[in-house]
Parts: structure tokens; C-alpha cells; sequence
């Protein structure tokens, strides 16, 4: 029998080895660089804070977890 925590844990692996492949080939190179993204590089410091790619994440999920509870 499964559980629902079991499911959510497979799902949420498989989108993290899916990000791993997307990132590994490249395919993710735009993010953190999106206009709006702070990028601070003086000597040798470097400060990122990606507060578009942020953002766009959350958009992204939130919008993912509304059609989950929309689909139970």
C-alpha cells in the first residue's frame, strides 16, 4: 500500500534528478542570469542574488501545487 508521503517523495527525487540532467547539459545556464538578478563581483567576492529566477520559481510551483489540489 502507498503512502502519500511515499508518492510525494518519489516525485519530488524524480524532479530533482530531472533538474540535475536539465543543469548537467546546460539547459539551465539562464537561470540566476534573468535581468533583475543582482550579480556583485569585485575582487575576488562574488555576491549572486537571483531575486527574478526566484521569483519565477515560486510562480512556477505555486501554480504546480494548485492544480495538484485541484486534481485530489
Amino acid at each position: 500500500m502507498r503512502t502519500p508521503f511515499g508518492t510525494l517523495l518519489i516525485i519530488l527525487g524524480a524532479g530533482l534528478i530531472l533538474a540535475g540532467v536539465l543543469a548537467n547539459t546546460g539547459l539551465l545556464s539562464w537561470f540566476g542570469r534573468l535581468p533583475g538578478d543582482i550579480r556583485i563581483e569585485r575582487g575576488s567576492t562574488r555576491v549572486y542574488i537571483p531575486i527574478v529566477s526566484m521569483l519565477l520559481v515560486s510562480i512556477v510551483l505555486s501554480l504546480l501545487l494548485s492544480l495538484v489540489r485541484r486534481i485530489r
